[in-house]
């Protein structure tokens, strides 16, 4: 058996335990949750929107279809999986319960309650069985895991054979000038606004400084061909600034 209790990971900048990580990110979206949609709008410079109608314009959902949307929170992308599908059901799971609370008070919510569930949990150790999604989705989460590539061999259990994965996360500009620039922009404003909108200046350097240690496109892409995803393709939006990341269980 490994002891597990010296692995650490990061937490943004930060060397921290394996064992905290979760703790702290937690308290990040405790923090942030009552103003989450406007921290995407800040983040994103409002295009966020834009990136989640690219991604179910690629997802293209169909009448029926059951969707996991992990570190779901605020429901965005699960209300716009259920307006394209027309009618099917959505499981929105997240660590931090005030995200959930968020979501649940919104319209959508209400006119959708039949068609939604509402869970706390951990991406890397899902409460479902194998092969019972037909859909996975984590919109801006994956980044906050402890163990990335666990949630993706999670992902790949529960959903059935011919499910579908796909992610939406921040990611690295190609080309280095815009990339500098890029982070000119989130190091100086992002943090600033945060203090300003949600006086919360530490949460938002946490999320910048978590963007810049995910992996690149290409490297993502790879741990999702290891979970075991086939036919895996990404596309960039607005340059690589987010790229959303496809598979298939076959």
């Amino acid at each position: 058996m490994t002891d597990d209790s010296n692995k650490t990971t990061h937490f943004g900048f930060e060397t921290v335990p394996e064992g905290e990580k979760a703790g702290r990110v937690r308290g990040v979206f405790n923090s942030v949750a009552s103003k989450y949609d406007i921290m995407n709008d800040v983040m994103s410079v409002g295009i966020h929107r834009v990136w989640k109608d690219a991604m179910m314009d690629w997802l293209a959902p169909r009448p029926g279809q059951k969707l996991l949307d992990v570190a779901g929170g605020t429901g965005d992308i699960s209300f716009r999986f259920l307006k394209r599908a027309g009618h099917g059901h959505a499981t929105v799971l997240d660590l931090t319960e005030p995200m959930l609370i968020e979501g649940r008070k919104r319209a959508e919510a209400e006119h959708m309650a039949d068609s939604l569930d509402w869970i706390v949990g951990d991406a890397m150790a899902l409460p479902f069985e194998d092969n019972t999604f037909d859909v996975y989705t984590i919109s801006f989460g994956i980044r906050n895991v402890t163990r990335p590539q666990d949630a993706l061999t999670e992902a790949y259990r529960v959903l059935k054979p011919g499910g579908r994965l796909m992610v939406l996360e921040f990611s690295q500009l190609p080309n280095d000038g815009l990339q500098k620039l890029y982070d000119l922009y989130s190091f100086n404003v992002i943090p600033r606004m945060g203090q300003l909108i949600a006086n919360d200046r530490d949460s938002y350097q946490y999320l910048v400084e978590s963007i810049r240690k995910f992996p690149d496109q290409e490297t993502f892409l790879r741990m999702i061909q290891d979970a075991g995803f086939e036919n895996a393709k990404y596309r960039n939006l607005s340059m690589g600034i987010a790229a959303l990341h496809s598979g298939w269980k076959i």
